[in-house]
């Protein structure tokens, strides 16, 4: 299997972790009737560290889509290379950071990273695009 579907594989149980932990941290605040709810009912607002994980969990969300499709772009068009791994790998080593230094409220960092994975999408796109 390539690098890249290895990759993949890991994103999508970093993926699942993210949303396991934002789960339980909820829950931790708000109380297993709120796990087990349709999560309709008003809550109060997340504490700080709660509401980080959530949103770090929410960010994870919106942009796994897109290294999937470069991933899948770069293995059905038969344009795996050395970079495009060292892609993948850039886009996940920088998203698991992301998330740990996101629910340590270290906001600079988190958008450096948040950059640099949006660099390793990049990098497996290159061969497509160009």
């Amino acid at each position: 299997m390539s690098t890249e579907l290895t990759v993949l594989a890991w994103g999508c149980v970093l993926g699942i972790v993210e949303i396991v932990a934002a789960a339980q941290i909820g829950i931790s605040q708000y109380g297993m009737a709120w796990g087990m709810s349709s999560r309709e009912a008003p809550t109060a607002p997340p504490k700080p560290f709660v509401g980080r994980v959530m949103r770090a969990s929410k960010n994870f969300l919106e942009t796994f889509p897109f290294a999937v499709a470069a991933i899948l772009i770069v293995q059905v068009g038969g344009l795996n290379n050395r970079w495009t791994a060292i892609g993948a790998i850039v886009w996940l080593v920088a998203r698991i950071a992301h998330w740990v230094v996101y629910a340590m409220g270290i906001t600079v960092v988190r958008t450096l990273l948040f950059l640099v994975s949006l660099v390793g999408i990049f990098m497996m796109l290159w061969p497509a695009l160009f």
